[in-house]
């Protein structure tokens, strides 16, 4: 009877603690209000993010519906969270995910059916013996490489091909059978826009206005693109702060893969979406899905490591002090989003904040709600003392599975690398750009953050990292709490800038000493037997087309990164032929290679020597090129 009465204690407290934090939520919201105006617009000035807005759902109600910021700079319009448009990125997948379940209710769709057995005009190339499904691509395993360049979002709605077309023309390689590593995929999406429009014959626009905009109330809402007149004046405006002042960029056209994030809407809108998953799938006495199929699609059904965060249908799941949460973010070129669904507390929320910065303020006000509301203490974790013995195995550059492999894309990832490092306190130092952080073994191959108070960049704080291993027991890549839609894997060390750079140095050093042993040394060129003379000039040849080579590599990633975003340049394509010039003097400095020992070119073995270095230098360089996909014409499409 004692253990009886505990128990009920013990439920009566946690649901005290339960209706403290909604009491604060409900009975407070002068409260809720002041939080996030001391909050919000600080972050934006810092974050030079110039618009945003925030709504806040419990229990089935509207708490907090905020605007911070302007739509129109220029007119002085400020955002209205009931009327002003956002572009919510890839939290339009949900509206996606709902449809595709619309149709296995419906008895039109399987989710593990061959995604081919939809397709009419094109099929995924049958790269593995397992097919891609739905289960696949809504759980981000479909193992495809990840593409994007000059296509996926652009700023010439006459440039945007037809869905269909576009998953025919722009569709990936598959790089992973499905099923076994999780890298994120807006082709994925798209493709499955596409099939609910190929089974319902709608499309698939005119598919969500009439099966959830409309069912739900959804009013400001559409994923057409350019938007109607009627929301058009209510959008938005994207602002980049250049110069110390905001300029206006074009509307980010999305039309080629809409399902995966073209949809426009305003933050009432998504909490509206939020209130309909929260209650079952139906809101205002419109139904979306059965509330059996909402309980499928935010059951887990895909993770890498049961103690991490997993992959729930469409939804994934994070966590905040020891709060499991669902939902999605998403990101343009100029809006940064995200709708959270808190189960445990039937709470909900819709962030969106404009400019490049917002990213980093989405994600502090993620940490700073629920320490605020729903505080957690931890205490951190200690070193275990015979870490060292076995710390060397983790060691080395890893990056995700959502990266290119086939096109020149891949050269655009060369410098991306996440750097895990034992340290002398038997923790592991990881490390993004400038930002590291210190993880603790835990349990085998899982460690756990020493302080949360570090973040990555743009505000991410993965609290649990779990490493992965093959059946040799070889550490081959690791998983992030936060993002368990993104498993990283381990770069081969040839690939990693720690081994590539010194060697490009090298190489640089090598072709200017030859270029000053040409001008300085006392037998001039001009003076040399002929042979001697085209070899030189050959070797001279190849350094200099290999210096134009990187320099248009750094060039472009200076100048070109923002409008590759969009589009292609022609300036662009001309310059993928300065590495086939440097190929083709390369073979021809190879060739002469033989010739100087073959005839005994040049005074002295070091002098051959010092040639063959350079020839070798540029052997190394034209498998640079290879590598990154830099040599030859590997665009997208």
């Amino acid at each position: 009877m004692r253990r009886i009465y505990f128990f009920l204690v013990v439920i009566i407290l946690l649901g005290a603690s339960h209706v403290a934090a909604s009491d604060e939520l409900y009975q407070q919201p002068a409260s809720l209000e002041a939080f996030t105006d001391s909050l919000i617009p600080p972050l934006m000035r810092n974050h030079n993010s110039p618009s945003g807005a925030v709504v806040i759902v419990l229990d089935g109600r509207v708490v907090l519906a905020k605007g911070y910021g302007y739509q129109n700079i220029d007119k002085q319009i400020p955002v209205d969270a009931y009327r002003t448009l956002f572009r919510p990125g890839s939290v339009a997948k949900l509206l996606t995910w709902i449809a595709v379940m619309q149709q296995v209710e419906r008895g039109r769709l399987d989710l593990d059916e061959d995604v081919n057995s939809y397709l009419t005009s094109f099929k995924i190339r049958d790269t593995f013996e397992q097919p891609v499904t739905l289960r696949h691509i809504m759980t981000h395993t479909p193992g495809f490489e990840d593409g994007g360049m000059g296509y996926l979002i652009i700023d010439d709605p006459s440039r945007a091909l037809p869905l269909e077309q576009a998953m025919a023309a722009y569709q990936p390689e598959r790089v992973n059978p499905p099923g076994l590593q999780t890298a994120y995929s807006n082709y994925g999406a798209a493709l499955a826009g596409l099939i609910v429009s190929n089974v319902s014959g709608i499309p698939f626009s005119d598919y969500v206005q009439q099966n959830i905009f409309d069912p739900l109330g959804m009013q400001r809402s559409t994923f057409v693109e350019p938007l109607p007149q009627h929301l058009a004046e209510s959008m938005a405006e994207t602002y980049a702060a250049e110069g110390g002042r905001y300029v206006k960029k074009p509307f980010e056209v999305i039309i080629s893969f809409s399902p995966a994030g073209g949809m426009s809407a305003s933050a009432t809108d998504m909490a509206i979406l939020a209130m309909a998953i929260l209650n079952g799938g139906e809101y205002g006495g419109g139904r979306v899905l059965q509330a059996e199929t909402v309980d499928t699609m935010l059951r887990r059904h895909f993770s890498h490591d049961d103690r991490m965060m997993g992959m729930a249908l469409g939804f994934y799941e994070t966590e905040r002090n020891g709060v499991k949460l669902l939902g999605h973010d998403g990101d343009t070129a100029w809006f940064h989003s995200e709708l959270v669904l808190d189960q445990t507390h039937r709470l909900a929320y819709f962030v969106s904040f404009g400019g490049a910065g917002g990213s980093a303020v989405r994600s502090t006000f993620k940490n700073a709600f629920y320490n605020h509301f729903f505080p957690a203490a931890e205490a951190p974790p200690k070193p275990p003392a015979d870490f060292g013995n076995r710390a060397d195995r983790y060691a080395g550059s890893y990056w995700f599975w959502r990266s290119n492999f086939s096109t020149i894309e891949k050269a655009f990832g060369m410098a991306d690398s996440f750097e895990v490092v034992p340290t002398s306190n038997n923790t592991l130092a990881i490390s993004i750009g400038d930002a590291t952080k210190q993880y603790v073994e835990i349990d085998e191959n899982l460690f756990r953050e020493l302080d949360s108070s570090f973040t990555f960049g743009g505000g991410m704080s993965p609290r649990l990292v779990a490493f992965q291993e093959n059946d040799a027991g070889e550490v081959t890549g690791f998983i992030l709490d936060e993002w368990p839609f993104m498993s990283l894997r381990k770069k081969p060390f040839y690939a990693t800038m720690s081994v590539q750079r010194p060697i490009i140095l090298v190489c640089i050093l090598v072709f200017l000493s030859l270029a000053l042993r040409a001008i300085f040394q006392h037998n001039p060129i001009r003076r040399r037997p002929a042979n001697e003379r085209r070899a030189m000039r050959v070797a001279l040849g190849a350094g200099a087309a290999h210096g134009f080579v990187l320099i248009a590599v750094i060039l472009v990633t200076q100048r070109l990164v923002g409008q590759l975003r969009v589009e292609i340049p022609l300036s662009f394509k001309l310059a993928l032929l300065l590495p086939i010039v440097a190929t083709t003097m390369s073979i021809v400095l190879l060739y002469q290679c033989i010739l100087v020992w073959r005839q005994s070119q040049f005074s002295g073995v070091l002098s051959r020597a010092h040639y063959s270095l350079a020839a070798l230098c540029a052997a190394y360089l034209v498998w640079f090129y290879y590598y990154w996909n830099i040599l030859g014409f590997q665009l997208p499409g």
